[in-house]
């Protein structure tokens, strides 16, 4: 069973930046699918990012410019770097490997 665990998350101010990461348990990581998705008080989770097992990247247009999604196969974690943070950005974090495996989140607060 892959577990997922985040970090990184944390207060920081408008226009600061944060790497989140997420570390994966077990020895498929490699050919896995993984994606960050985040979730605002009172809304619904929606799709931040995506990283294919070949590294082919995609993201949601409201962070596109300003995140950056990664993996080191080696050390079974994706990252996701966000800079130029705004305070829409605040909503807790989640990774998941697809399909269906989720991490307990982590949380983003993006405030001065």
């Amino acid at each position: 069973q892959v577990q997922l665990v985040e970090s990184g998350g944390g207060l920081v101010q408008p226009g600061g930046s944060l790497r989140l990461s997420c570390a994966a348990s077990g020895n498929i990581f490699t050919n896995s699918v993984m994606a960050w998705h985040r979730q605002a008080p009172g809304k619904q989770r929606e799709f931040v990012a995506i990283i294919t097992n070949t590294g082919t990247t995609n993201y949601a247009d409201s962070v596109k410019g300003r995140f950056t999604i990664s993996r080191d196969n080696a050390k079974n974690t994706v990252y996701l770097q966000m800079n130029s943070l705004k305070p829409d950005d605040t909503a807790v974090y989640y990774c998941q490997k697809l399909p269906k495996t989720w991490g307990q989140g982590t949380q983003v607060t993006v405030s001065s």
